[in-house]
């Protein structure tokens, strides 16, 4: 990472693509939404541990200035905000996302609701306790200066292979294991060469649908119009 983004000038075009494991761990410092980092494990992991999205944020976004673009892909599990980038934009129509504490605890609200039909008291209690963490986690982050902090005048821009609560798929596609992101990825740039950065989205989860549960985000170091045109 250091060495990709080290003496970059306004002009250059930069990439940088992860597939592989991802995973999420106790924010410490309250400047994340849902109260959990989000994190990579690199070969090493088990000697060196893990590297969370505030790290990458220092390595890839800050070190560059305005005029360089950084392109990202993660291919992970819990990847939607990976580079703790400030702006995340809907697959609908491109507007700015926020996070809704009760969209994201959908899934606890379901398994409370499985939990009481089968009287399954533990299963009630753990999903009650994560939607409780999550809700005291959103109160108490600042979120404008979280964004100014996790900002750059750069153009970065990352496309995630899911939510944040979501994981991201290996798959077996044409007799070849890959991550199921990187192969929409590649399947809708060489079908649509030319498009938007929305479309793009929109496309790449398209492809997806039709086999894999993972929604795609979509994210970036400033406010960038989501209908200009996807360049490298």
């Amino acid at each position: 990472m250091q060495w990709l983004v080290k003496g970059a000038r306004p002009g250059d075009s930069l990439f940088f693509h992860y597939s592989g494991h991802g995973g999420q761990e106790k924010d410490q410092d309250g400047d994340e939404e849902d109260g959990m980092d989000d994190c990579i494990y690199p070969v090493d992991f088990e000697t060196q541990g893990s590297i969370i999205d505030d790290i990458m944020n220092d390595y890839l976004v800050q070190p560059l200035v305005a005029g360089v673009r950084l392109t990202c892909i993660f291919d992970s599990c819990h990847s939607g905000t990976a580079l703790d980038l400030p702006y995340t934009y809907r697959a609908q129509d491109g507007g700015i996302k926020e996070y809704n504490v009760w969209k994201e605890s959908k899934g606890d609200a379901i398994n409370i609701l499985k939990g009481y039909a089968s009287n399954n008291v533990g299963l009630m209690l753990s999903s009650a306790v994560n939607v409780f963490k999550r809700v005291q986690a959103s109160n108490s982050a600042n979120k404008e200066e979280v964004k100014q902090k996790n900002a750059s005048p750069a153009d970065v821009i990352m496309f995630s292979g899911c939510k944040d609560s979501q994981t991201s798929a290996d798959a077996n596609e044409a007799g070849k294991f890959t991550g199921a992101l990187s192969w929409a990825f590649l399947q809708v740039l060489e079908q649509y060469p030319t498009q938007t950065y929305l479309t793009l989205l929109q496309n790449i989860r398209a492809v997806l649908a039709t086999k894999y549960t993972q929604k795609p985000q979509l994210s970036s170091s400033h406010h960038i119009d989501p209908n200009m045109k996807f360049v490298l």
